[in-house]
């Protein structure tokens, strides 16, 4: 048996994404083997993060500086702004450096279920940052769930006001997937996005 320290830290990283029990007591095992050198890198770095993590105030994301660095970045097209449910969608399209403009962070999606409005998400925000100008385009990159899609959905009609160009992510097929695989609204969803072949 460990003692209730070294349980207590297995449990606490037992409730990260991805680590269950096992998994979480495999991480402590290596971090207390190599406690002079990963264990005490790590409670620095963690250190370093709590104390200087912020919200940017301009489009939610979660960095060490506000405004956060994709705010900032002067390489970035100032007139395309892509919208996300939460941070970890921001950061997973500009991993794959496909989209070069600004983000804009709602903190959530609707949800009558769960009690999320229009109110408790980042919106008036978002309108303010497009009525104030200079943004040609804005890209609805909800997630493919029905909250996703009916926040969409508002969002559109509450941006349809302004002079821009409204789009959203595809939503389909993915490549390699086969058929007797994908559930029913993503084939549902290919069959609406169906185009001419060329």
């Amino acid at each position: 048996m460990a003692s209730q320290e070294i349980e207590t830290l297995a449990a606490a990283l037992s409730r990260l994404p991805g680590l269950g029990p096992r998994s979480a007591r495999r991480a402590v095992l290596w971090l207390i083997k190599r406690r002079e050198t990963a264990l005490v890198q790590l409670l620095d770095a963690l250190g370093q993060v709590q104390a200087s993590l912020v919200e940017c105030q301009v489009c939610g994301n979660i960095d060490t500086s506000d405004p956060c660095g994709v705010c900032t970045d002067p390489r970035r097209d100032q007139r395309s702004l892509c919208v996300v449910e939460e941070v970890a969608d921001l950061w997973a399209l500009d991993r794959a450096r496909l989209f070069t403009g600004k983000y804009h962070v709602l903190g959530g999606r609707l949800s009558a279920l769960d009690g999320v409005r229009p109110e408790d998400l980042a919106i008036d925000r978002l309108l303010a940052r497009v009525e104030a100008g200079g943004i040609d385009e804005v890209v609805l990159a909800m997630n493919a769930t029905l909250e996703g899609q009916t926040t969409a959905h508002y969002l559109a009609e509450r941006l349809e006001k302004f002079p821009l160009r409204i789009t959203q992510l595809a939503h389909g097929l993915p490549v390699g997937g086969e058929l007797d695989y994908l559930d029913e609204g993503t084939l549902a969803q290919a069959i609406r996005a169906r185009r001419p072949v060329s």
